[in-house]
């Protein structure tokens, strides 16, 4: 059986953690789950902790100092699941905007269909955002439609933070030379796997937007998207070497 790894990186999701976690492990194909959890002051991590002595075998627990962004919790995931012997990872968020029954889709659309890296799109079929609003939903959507305009390159849901990466293709991105933190990371990392010849399926999926706690997203976020899709379209993607 494949060994499959969902991270989820943390900030004040003490409403959330516990649940998600029980969400993922309850169902088949053996999951296990990185959460990176960046200094959260409500507890997140402690009560993670009490999970672990539960299910110390599936559930593990990075701890940083202080907001480090989206980007790098993910690299330091990817990096964590390489050296643990993972063959495919997951990008999933702790508040259920993502559904934990998803992620078999995304998994069969690489280890049975042929994919290499799979997305969670909530664009691919039209728009399938529950909950969020207008203002919101056309930004996400027209940030997509930029980014195809702008790095030619035919991704529906080039922000979205619902993905599932094969082992080559973590093996192959040079993720020391990622640059961007926030959605522009989700951008960067899809790009990139997109230019050095990796095949993409994009799995519909409903988005919803949370119920508990609060959201991370910002104004500087969407700006450094902006701006470093703009560098991305100039920059030759170079696989590790």
């Amino acid at each position: 059986m494949d060994k499959k790894l969902v991270i989820i990186p943390t900030y004040n999701e003490i409403e959330n953690a516990e649940k998600i976690i029980r969400a993922v492990f309850a169902l088949e194909g053996g999951y296990h789950i990185l959460i990176i959890d960046d200094g959260s002051p409500d507890g997140t991590a402690a009560a993670v902790k009490t999970l672990m002595k539960e299910l110390p075998e599936r559930l593990f627990l990075i701890e940083r100092s202080g907001k480090l962004g989206l980007g790098t919790a993910y690299l330091t995931g990817f990096k964590w699941a390489l050296e643990h012997g993972y063959d495919y990872v997951f990008e999933m968020d702790a508040d259920f905007s993502h559904a934990p029954a998803d992620l078999p889709r995304l998994y069969a659309a690489c280890a049975d269909d042929g994919a290499d890296f799979s997305v969670g799109s909530r664009y691919k079929d039209g728009v399938s955002v529950v909950n969020w609003p207008i203002t919101r939903i056309l930004m996400s959507y027209f940030a997509s439609v930029y980014v195809r305009t702008v790095l030619g390159v035919r991704i529906f849901d080039s922000t979205a933070g619902f993905v599932c990466y094969s082992r080559k293709v973590l093996e192959t991105i040079d993720m020391d030379a990622v640059k961007m933190k926030g959605y522009g990371f989700q951008i960067e990392m899809k790009y990139s796997a997109v230019k050095l010849g990796f095949k993409l399926a994009e799995v519909p999926v409903i988005f919803v937007n949370r119920k508990e706690g609060t959201s991370k997203m910002s104004g500087s976020i969407f700006g450094e998207a902006f701006w470093g899709v703009i560098g991305l379209r100039f920059r030759k993607i170079r696989p590790r070497v």
